[in-house]
């Protein structure tokens, strides 16, 4: 690369015949963006020996193709300004403006902080970038137009460095790109990515599309020759384009497929530009005329548009020769958002607004991020909804009242549910589809009639994060899971913390750390031993395990001695436990316990086994049987973290235990297995069953929902009567 080359690249030249969109004023204002970004830069060079400039001045072109406004090119040339070069926020307010500083701080990197892994770290970018997105969309596309030049220019960095950032890029850019309608962009990166990613594979499959593109040419001219002709005749002015598979999408083809490259059948392709709406569809009666379509391959997203604003009527046609050809219709105004997406929104201001489906489409599923992000603290979590969120692939269902929903497929009656309102979500106990009882775990498809019922007492269950697919769902359940979590945890803990203390003969002080008077300060003096920053949070660490009652009780008893409280002798009396052991009191379980107690599932207790609690460390109270192999062994390593716990009398639900059944091998064995358990008036929640299907004989594993040990004992008995089973018992993990 010449020096005369480096010096064009570098100079606001560049950059200047892109802009003939903006007035006088605003190229001005460009201008001087530029004179701050070069000289901020100077004396830095890119990988490739480029002066630095010449990257910042690249992307504002780019956005300058979007037809961007001043302020988002001003920030395109400063993007890299406040992470390189030390400059301020403070200063470039003062200089540009704050929506300019504001652009520029939302596209900073988080370097200055220290994580603990570049995952955290690429999410915490992440974050603060969708959180600069719900002020502001253009720093998401100042971005997408720094990844794609990065992208273009990334020869000169070393081969494990080129793989890492197009991975990175074909998981979250790409689809962003995608969701915002930016369909040239998200080709050429998903391009890009897969070409670094997988170079051997791009290059044959390259050479091969570049083959086949020779010996189509004749078909393809003849195809798109008659197509014109029969739009001449219809007296219809159309725009005809051939277009071409990305490389990427064929491999994508022939791996989900499981075709060879000599079975895509659809590498070529037509798009048809008409001026109006309704020419899409006179469009698409000149085409049927002249080629048979395909049954069952027409689409229409012209009435129904994608998630991302995408408008078009695709068909597949039986061509001259025999082979099927996709062709997509579409208006100028559609063309527009399909190739730019919501930069159309800049690019198009004087066309109805209601035509301008993108930038609305956008904006609710941007929401839609900013709502996970404000629930989810953690920066994992959040990439992991986000990384749902950007699955491109959309199902469309109905409201009772004809609302038309999209969401991700594979999406359940839960996420159609959350996508309602999260009320909704929080408070749905059933369903219909198409007036139809199905269960909450269904999967949805396109064109369903979904009602959701709800019930003013019903919560959110843990076991849904089995099955939704979208993270606003998914982050609505956790948050839900969580807050309900506290509240039980803070509750265990302070049962758990007076039972302790009436084992001192205390009982525990009124009020909390900012009560007035002795009962203030011996909060605060406890909460500062414990390191905590609140009573709540002390005992919410106690309902938890991460703290031992007794230990905390001592400590409690040592500081109201110092305050000139003494033991009650009835307190003392009614507290007082064995000695052998060091014991926290005894804890009731009726199964409405929640989040902070678990039924271990190694030994699966119910009502009628003897129990014993363990506080694990962040876990909450675990209920083992004494009996447990795991739980002896946990008591032999940790026994100051066991708590008595016995069965309430009156339980509020059934309760999920193992069974083992060996049956002999014949038709039908599952259906008999199945009717007995019936007949003994238990449901089978789990079944799993051995690999020796074949053999003489097939060993069971059920899980079953019983009421205590009495009703357990009736199930296997009238097991052991079904003629097909020769074994039945109760199992251990």
């Amino acid at each position: 690369m010449t020096l005369a080359h480096d010096a064009a690249a570098a100079s606001f030249a560049a950059l200047t015949h892109k802009l003939d969109y903006l007035d006088e004023a605003d190229i001005r204002r460009v201008r001087d963006a530029y004179r701050f970004a070069d000289e901020a830069h100077l004396g830095q060079f890119r990988a490739s020996g480029e002066p630095y400039i010449t990257h910042p001045i690249a992307v504002a072109g780019l956005c300058a193709d979007w037809k961007l406004d001043a302020q988002a090119i001003m920030a395109a040339l400063m993007h890299d300004a406040m992470e390189d070069c030390g400059v301020t926020k403070i200063e470039l307010i003062e200089r540009f403006g704050a929506p300019t500083a504001e652009i520029v701080d939302g596209l900073t990197k988080l370097d200055k902080l220290q994580f603990s892994t570049k995952e955290e770290s690429q999410a915490e970018s992440f974050r603060k970038m969708l959180l600069a997105m719900a002020r502001d969309v253009r720093v998401i596309l100042i971005k997408l137009a720094d990844r794609l030049h990065n992208m273009r220019t990334m020869d000169a960095m070393v081969s494990h460095k080129r793989a890492r950032i197009a991975r990175e890029t074909l998981d979250i850019y790409v689809p962003i790109a995608h969701r915002l309608g930016l369909n040239q962009t998200y080709r050429e990166l998903q391009e890009l990515s897969f070409q670094y990613i997988n170079p051997w594979r791009h290059s044959v499959l390259s050479k091969a599309v570049k083959k086949t593109r020779g010996n189509r040419r004749d078909l393809v001219d003849r195809i798109r020759k008659e197509v014109e002709e029969a739009f001449h005749d219809a007296d219809m002015k159309v725009e005809v384009y051939g277009r071409e598979k990305t490389i990427f999408s064929i491999y994508n083809k022939m791996i989900e497929k499981r075709l060879s490259f000599a079975q895509v059948s659809d590498i070529f392709g037509f798009r048809i530009v008409a001026r109006e709406l309704l020419d899409c569809y006179r469009a698409l009666g000149v085409l049927h005329q002249l080629y048979k379509p395909l049954p069952g391959r027409f689409k229409d997203y012209i009435a129904i548009p994608k998630a991302n604003g995408y408008q078009s009527l695709h068909t597949t046609l039986v061509n001259p020769v025999g082979t099927a050809v996709e062709f997509q219709i579409r208006s100028q105004a559609m063309h527009a958002v399909a190739e730019k997406g919501i930069a159309a929104h800049w690019m198009y201001k004087e066309q109805d607004a209601a035509d301008d489906a993108s930038p609305q489409q956008a904006a609710v599923w941007l929401q839609s991020l900013i709502d996970i992000q404000h629930e989810t603290r953690d920066s994992a979590e959040f990439l992991e909804h986000l990384k749902i969120d950007l699955f491109p692939e959309s199902v469309y269902v109905l409201t009772p009242k004809s609302r038309i929903v999209a969401l991700p497929k594979g999406a359940t009656l839960v996420d159609f549910a959350y996508a309602i309102h999260s009320g909704v979500g929080d408070r749905c106990v059933s369903a219909k589809v198409n007036g139809e009882p199905v269960a909450l775990r269904t999967e949805l498809r396109s064109g369903d009639v979904v009602e959701i019922i709800t019930a003013a007492s019903a919560k959110p269950n843990p076991s849904w994060l089995n099955f939704v697919r979208t993270g606003r769902a998914r982050s609505k359940i956790r948050n839900y899971l969580k807050n309900m979590e506290a509240e039980e945890s803070l509750e265990l803990g302070e049962k758990l913390l007076g039972q302790a203390l009436r084992a001192e003969g205390l009982t525990l002080p009124a009020g909390d750390e900012n009560t007035e008077g002795a009962a203030g300060q011996l909060w605060q003096s406890l909460i500062r031993w414990g390191g905590n920053r609140s009573r709540d949070e002390l005992l919410a660490d106690i309902g938890l395990g991460r703290k031992i009652a007794t230990m905390v009780a001592k400590r409690l008893a040592q500081l109201m001695a110092e305050t000139g409280s003494k033991p009650d002798a009835l307190t003392l009396t009614l507290g007082r436990f064995s000695d052998e052991t060091p014991s926290h009191g005894s804890v009731i379980i009726d199964g409405s316990e929640g989040a902070t107690v678990q039924l271990a599932p190694c030994c699966c207790p119910v009502p009628g086994d003897p129990i014993a609690g363990y506080l694990g460390r962040g876990e909450g109270l675990v209920v083992h049987t004494q009996s447990c192999g795991v739980g002896k062994r946990l008591f032999e390593r940790d026994s100051e973290r066991w708590i008595d716990v016995s069965w309430s009398d009156e339980p509020t639900r059934l309760f999920e235990t193992a069974v083992k059944v060996l049956v002999a091998n014949g038709k039908g064995v599952l259906a008999q297995v199945a009717a007995s358990i019936s007949s003994a008036e238990t449901d089978i929640t789990h079944i799993e069953m051995g690999d020796e299907r074949l053999g003489e004989t097939a060993e069971l594993k059920l899980t079953l929902s019983v009421r205590d040990t009495e009703h357990l004992a009736d199930v296997i008995r009238t097991l052991k009567r079904c003629p097909v089973v020769l074994k039945a018992e109760r199992f251990s993990q």
